[in-house]
């Protein structure tokens, strides 16, 4: 048996909990290596700018994060792959909690909505950079499409989804409401 070596983020901003007693605000932002590195896990083109301010506050072991992410980003169209520009500007919130370690790895778990911005941590340090590379991964949008997608879905024979999904066949029946 081999033991798969542990995660090592691209972008890794470690803090010492403390460093959140009262609210504290923080930048982060990912330099030329850490964003291309983040662009291959991703799936982007390139990153070109991935920043972000938290305003960081301790409640006892939990520490909440408040703030903004920004990141400027090349995507390939999920039809033609074309490069697509994207900007990103917006409001982040997660929550460092310290790791439940009462859970099996292939366990069902039920989470309600509070419980989706939940990032554990180990020891007495969170990661502030992985928590910002995260919020990135979860906004971009897998199904982006750019102005050549429907060329490129009628060169390869494909038509629109409006004209191919499960209902495309009730469109020609003519039915009136």
């Amino acid at each position: 048996m081999t033991d798969t070596p542990a995660f090592k983020p691209e972008f890794s901003r470690s803090l010492d909990i403390r460093q959140a007693e009262v609210k504290a605000a923080h930048r982060v932002e990912a330099d030329a290596a850490e964003r291309a590195a983040l662009a291959v896990r991703f799936g982007l083109v390139r990153i070109d700018r991935l920043a972000a301010d938290i305003e960081l506050e301790r409640r006892d072991r939990k520490v909440e994060g408040r703030g903004r992410i920004k990141a400027d980003y090349i995507q390939a169209c999920a039809v033609s792959a074309e490069d697509i520009a994207v900007s990103l500007d917006e409001p982040v919130y997660f929550r460092f909690v310290p790791q439940a370690g009462d859970h099996t790895p292939d366990e069902e778990i039920e989470l309600d909505s509070d419980d989706c911005d939940e990032v554990e941590y180990t020891g007495s340090h969170i990661d502030l950079g992985e928590a910002v590379a995260q919020s990135l991964a979860l906004a971009i949008d897998p199904f982006l499409t750019g102005p050549e997608a429907d060329a490129a879905r009628k060169a390869a024979g494909i038509g629109t989804p409006e004209n191919s999904g499960p209902f495309a066949a009730l469109k020609g029946l003519g039915l009136k409401e």
